[in-house]
């Protein structure tokens, strides 16, 4: 989830596998990451320990990395707040994380039951995170603008007083209403 409501990235995923309880190679990831890149770090779910806080943050925001998805738990959350930095976790805790275990960067990863692999395309707000294969991407963006278009012509007719559904009857009698 969103640290905060107002949160959103997209991006490239740089994807991360570290144990539970330990940051070792999300620092390593963050000297890799290219600006742009979002952090996608399998934390096992683990909530036993922050895996971020507020300097490794300030540090991924300064190296231009788009934003952390992190299936862990991370610190400080007021201060990253504050800093306006794209954070999802699956939760808070201010207990430290220990420095100490190898992992993995680059390789296929879970992360809240989704496989991300390095390149796939990451959105994320309020909402939820999406995962979009970085293979698909491409024939993705023409339907999803139509799909943005067509939305934002439907509020505007709603705007202006035509509140019909023009597919309502047909699915009701599809649906044996």
């Amino acid at each position: 989830a969103a640290l905060r409501p107002a949160m959103k990235l997209a991006g490239p995923a740089l994807t991360v596998e570290v144990r539970p309880g330990d940051n070792l190679m999300i620092h390593a990831a963050m000297m890799l990451a290219k600006p742009g890149d979002v952090l996608v770090i399998d934390g096992k779910g683990d909530q036993t320990a922050a895996l971020m806080g507020t300097i490794m943050l300030t540090a991924c925001k300064k190296l231009g990395i788009a934003g952390v998805v992190i299936d862990g738990a991370v610190r400080d959350s007021n201060e990253i707040a504050e800093m306006g930095y794209p954070v999802f976790s699956v939760g808070t805790n201010p207990n430290g994380p220990t420095k100490n275990v190898p992992g993995r960067i680059g390789h296929p990863v879970s992360v809240g039951g989704v496989t991300v692999r390095s390149g796939d395309f990451i959105v994320a707000d309020c909402d939820g995170v999406v995962v979009i294969e970085k293979e698909k991407l491409e024939s993705l963006l023409k339907p999803a603008q139509e799909k943005v278009n067509a939305e934002a012509k439907r509020i505007s007719d709603i705007n202006a007083g035509n509140t019909a559904t023009t597919w309502l009857n047909a699915a009701l009698v599809t649906a044996g209403v």
